[in-house]
């Protein structure tokens, strides 16, 4: 049962949390306007799409900082409570500090079912519509997925490669198709482009050559113009680069498995989405011990000093959450240790003023 006091802490925590987090969103749109309100002109960008992109905004930006406003929320309220002497009346009742952190990891529980569902489900799609509008109107000039040198495996026994692809004209050049009996060779398609035909529904392919493997003997076939069918589209030749962040649960998951079968150079960026989902909304307890354990203490200079340490560590957890998924991608690191990392280093943190709290 919940007592008195758990109650006081859980709904104060969740307050702060969540006026916190109204606080911090009309500032981070007011910043992102004034960052691009000149491509926004240069563009000449419709203002009901403006106001779409800002409406899927504030899910990316509340996603991506929301550990921030956890951490802030709890050294807020912890200070104001510590300065009040609330804390010490609390101690000196004979309660644990323990037990009196268990309020608080009930709340930051109430926030992580939140940030996990909406995570899961409410931000891929969110995402999609965003990423749409940045690569269509502020990244102009940035490819949105990978167009060279693309060589993926489509089925069991068989593979693609294409030295250049356009995803605009539905268009790739030096296109090769390989089967594969085990490691022996059985066919061999090449052509000097290959496009989708929409209205036909078939691939066309220029300068088309056919070469298939009978034990000792093969047989060649060579045209100019081949329309057929291969098992694959032509979008399959190179997903978005922010496909996986676009996916829900349950399309992520059938998402990596396809990337993995086709040996997608983005995989460890989609497995770090992945992994990012399960360990965003983990932060929070995480953030929240280090917060309570820090801030729980009377100090002679009030809230300011515990607000101000509270605001660094806050921007140093965000630091390294990117600096590792930079070194995922860049890297190579695994995506699970870049996941994980950040969490892992300030529970270690967090355990240390944990232990000197308790003292």
């Amino acid at each position: 049962m919940l007592k008195i006091l758990d109650k006081y802490i859980i709904v104060k925590y969740l307050k702060t949390f969540f006026v916190m987090f109204i606080l911090f969103i009309p500032i981070g749109i007011l910043v992102d306007v004034s960052e691009k309100i000149d491509k926004f002109k240069e563009y000449d960008v419709p203002f009901v799409e403006i106001l779409n992109y800002y409406s899927d905004f504030i899910w990316y930006f509340g996603n991506t900082l929301y550990p921030l406003f956890v951490f802030l929320s709890a050294v807020w309220f912890t200070s104001k409570i510590a300065n009040n002497s609330e804390i010490i009346a609390v101690l000196s009742s004979g309660i644990s500090f323990n037990r009196y952190l268990r309020p608080f990891f009930l709340a930051s529980g109430l926030i992580a079912l939140l940030a996990f569902f909406s995570g899961m489900f409410i931000v891929p799609e969110k995402n999609k519509s965003f990423n749409e509008f940045s690569y269509k109107y502020l990244k102009k000039n940035k490819n949105s997925r990978i167009t060279s040198k693309i060589y993926k495996q489509i089925g069991e026994n068989d593979f693609v490669y294409v030295s250049s692809y356009n995803p605009t004209r539905q268009l790739a050049y030096d296109f090769s198709y390989e089967i594969f009996d085990g490691n022996e060779l059985k066919t061999k398609i090449t052509a000097r482009n290959i496009r989708w035909i929409e209205e036909d529904s078939v691939f066309r392919m220029t300068d088309y050559f056919k070469r298939k493997f009978i034990g000792i003997e093969q047989s060649i076939i060579s045209k100019t113009i081949v329309d057929t069918i291969f098992p694959f589209k032509i979008n399959e030749l190179s997903s978005l680069n922010y496909m996986a962040e676009t996916q829900n649960f349950f399309e992520l998951n059938r998402f990596i498995d396809e990337e993995k079968k086709s040996g997608s150079p983005l995989i460890n960026n989609h497995l770090l989405v992945r992994n990012k989902r399960w360990s965003l909304p983990m932060s929070t307890f995480v953030l929240t011990l280090l917060a309570v354990s820090s801030s729980s203490f009377k100090r002679r200079q009030g809230t300011g000093l515990n607000l101000a340490f509270g605001v660094i560590i806050a921007f140093v957890f965000v630091f390294f959450d990117k600096f590792f998924s930079v070194m995922v991608v860049k890297s190579g690191l695994s995506p699970l240790v870049g996941a994980w990392l950040p969490n892992l280093i300030f529970l270690l943190i967090a355990l240390v003023f944990l232990r000197y709290a308790r003292q």
